[in-house]
């Protein structure tokens, strides 16, 4: 069965810092670009970062440059989103996605908008005091 998921969000305190993990099973995790994307209560899915399929190289939204670290092990199928200096608007569910070639627009930060092939079902992260 192919399918991403996540884990490692929670509830945490303004500046904590918290790892979410996204392992890909029954596909190549190497083969794939592996993007992050976020989606607030009310407000539209955004892109976070993304890491890419041929020589790892990671791009990020302004909103977290400096502060999140994407990496890959492709030995254990795995995508980790490093967040540091959580502030309130990180508050969202966190979502990776794993996509090829053929991508249509991109952000302005670099990484692909889709269309993305395999889609986690989420975890939620709360920074909240």
């Amino acid at each position: 069965q192919v399918q991403l998921v996540e884990s490692g969000g929670g509830l945490v305190q303004p500046g904590d810092s918290l790892r979410l993990s996204c392992v890909a099973s029954g596909f190549t995790l190497d083969n794939y670009l592996i993007g992050w994307f976020r989606q607030a209560p009310g407000k539209e899915r955004e892109g976070v970062s993304c890491i890419s399929d041929n020589d790892d190289s990671a791009f990020y939204a302004d909103s977290v440059k400096g502060r999140f670290t994407i990496a890959r092990d492709n030995a254990n199928s795995t995508v980790y989103l490093q967040m540091n200096s959580l502030k309130p608007e990180g508050t969202a569910v966190y979502y990776c996605a794993g996509g090829q070639a053929g991508w249509g627009t991109s952000f302005g930060f670099g990484c692909p908008r889709g269309p993305y092939d395999y889609w986690g079902q989420g975890t939620q992260v709360t920074v909240s005091s």
